[in-house]
């Protein structure tokens, strides 16, 4: 069997003297693994970093089991481009550990994170608004993997206005003016992740990321039994700072 592909390289892992075992998330595929046969040389290695863009094709007995890739071109590379930008690079480490341990192997639900995350790892160059379009992108990522938050009309009314929290039990929007008796058990709605065109200031994107990290780890990680990466808190004061 061989399939070829575009995909984005989340990490890897030495195979023997010089193998490497790349594990990528690719457009149509979803997340997949295969062996490079040579990519853990000092010659290979610096194109195989995480969150660098690539043309593969797979070849194997069975697709479900361990074949090989042959890495037709790098298309972008991202790591090299950030080597002095230290926040940047913890970005691309956050987003690759949060793919890999989030999104199933072979899973092709897992693609339609490819497009997005491509996006966000583009816009990396505009960091002042960078961090807003990382709070979308984990909303996407709990909504892409069967978590999304119902954010479109309160709860408690139906009304689709004024929306001003979420129950971190639902994970549904409500007008804190409906709750008023347990507001200070919802999380604050940042207007931003309902409306584009609203502003993010440093306090919405707080909030956002402790939105989004609840669900991640009471949802989306806990369903797969594992912990949120550890690179995610330490990527969340470089956002708010």
């Amino acid at each position: 069997m061989e399939w070829r592909d575009q995909a984005l390289i989340l990490g890897g892992r030495r195979f023997g003297e010089s193998g490497l075992i790349l594990d990528v998330l690719t457009a149509t595929r979803g997340r997949r693994s295969g062996l490079v046969y040579g990519g853990a040389s000092k010659k290979k290695r610096p194109q195989f970093e995480p969150g660098n863009s690539i043309e593969l094709s797979w070849s194997g007995r069975l697709e479900e089991q361990l074949g090989r890739f042959t890495v037709a071109e790098v298309t972008v590379s991202r790591a090299g481009r950030y080597l002095d930008r230290p926040e940047a690079l913890s970005a691309i480490n956050t987003i690759s550990s949060l793919l890999r341990g989030a999104v199933d192997e072979g899973d092709t639900a897992g693609s339609a994170l490819y497009g997005p995350t491509t996006l966000l790892l583009d816009a990396l160059e505009t960091w002042p608004v960078w961090p807003a379009l990382y709070a979308r992108w984990e909303l996407g990522l709990l909504s892409a993997l069967g978590f999304g938050l119902d954010l479109d009309k309160c709860a408690l009314s139906g009304a689709n206005d004024g929306l001003t929290h979420v129950s971190p039990k639902t994970g549904r929007a409500v007008r804190g003016s409906e709750a008023e008796g347990y507001v200070d058990r919802l999380f604050p709605l940042p207007t931003f992740l309902i409306d584009p065109r609203a502003l993010a200031m440093a306090e919405d994107i707080e909030n956002a990321l402790q939105l989004t990290g609840y669900f991640l780890e009471e949802r989306l990680f806990s369903a797969v039994h594992k912990p949120v990466p550890p690179a995610r808190a330490r990527l969340v004061p470089k956002l708010i700072g």
